[in-house]
């Protein structure tokens, strides 16, 4: 039994295995982002699977394993936004929890005031603008931000155009976002969406210096102000959709598991923090390959 949580790069297989249990929203976009290596949403009669709350078609899972009920969330977020419902995780045994931001410092402001401070940021900056996120997640959100704004025109890259198709069958949400030509002007009231990988790519340097266009960056990780100057970004904005520190707590603390197991980002950290307030927690090294695996 395969399962898979999204379609986010570092969670998609390296060949396509041949049973998966995902969403179909998910395999839609994994075989969007998979060329060639088609999967086909499938389910089992151990696993019920809940919205992660995450990207959309992300999937925490439930397992019944006959003595324990074990939860593996993937990446998560509780805060509903967009088209997004927030995670509501069900009670287990045994919790295998993402900790990407397991340290306090990492605590983000209210949803709905970055989103409005991105959109009035928007209104108030002049020139054009170049938005970095996610293509798969980050990037749609950001459509949606650009569209409650002033601006005239919205451009995507192919790759994001090509994932805002089957998010928006799923959900009816409409991006209206063209697609860019890199032959075309962007013009001086224009916003342009782009993965975030391609911030230092030449051609982009070379239109931002051309266009005097401000770049933004946005992520969790923009609570540091390292994140800004990391990637060189005129702005930033903690927009996130992971949860923070006290949400990550909060889910554990409703799940109430026997056990917990801490994976991915400061798992260590958020280990022996939850440690100190009394559960059974543990981290999960590199390469393991099953729970028992210490």
């Amino acid at each position: 039994m395969n399962v898979l949580s999204h379609a986010h790069g570092d969670h998609l297989y390296g060949d396509a295995p041949g049973d998966v249990v995902c969403s179909g929203l998910t395999a839609r976009l994994a075989n969007v982002r998979r060329d060639g290596e088609r999967i086909e949403a499938g389910s089992h009669p151990a696993v019920e699977l809940y919205p992660a709350g995450h990207i959309a078609g992300s999937r925490a899972t439930l397992v019944d394993a006959g003595d324990a009920r074990v939860l593996y969330t993937g990446d998560i977020s509780t805060r509903d936004r967009f088209y997004l419902d927030g995670f509501e995780p069900p009670s287990a045994d045994v919790l295998v929890i993402e900790t990407t931001y397991g340290k306090p410092a990492y605590t983000f402001p209210p949803q709905a005031t970055v989103e409005r401070e991105l959109v009035d940021w928007l209104d108030d900056t002049d020139g054009p603008v170049v938005l970095f996120g996610y293509a798969l997640g980050r990037a749609q959100k950001l459509q949606l931000l650009v569209d409650r704004s002033s601006r005239d025109r919205l451009f995507v890259s192919d790759a994001i155009a090509a994932l805002n198709e089957p998010i928006a069958a799923a959900t009816g949400v409409e991006f209206g976002a063209e697609r860019w030509d890199r032959e075309a002007e962007l013009g001086a009231n224009d916003a342009l969406v782009l993965p975030t990988q391609l911030n230092k790519l030449a051609w982009v340097e070379s239109l931002v210096e051309s266009t005097d266009a401000t770049t933004v960056g946005v992520s969790g990780w923009a609570v540091e102000d390292a994140f800004k100057y990391r990637g060189g970004y005129d702005v930033t904005f903690p927009l996130s959709d992971h949860c923070d520190f006290e949400e990550l707590l909060s889910v554990v603390e409703r799940v109430d598991p026997e056990r917990v197991h801490t994976q991915h980002g400061f798992a260590d950290e958020f280990a022996r923090h939850l440690t100190r307030r009394g559960y059974d927690a543990t981290t999960l090294k590199r390469n393991q390959t099953s729970i028992s695996d210490f």
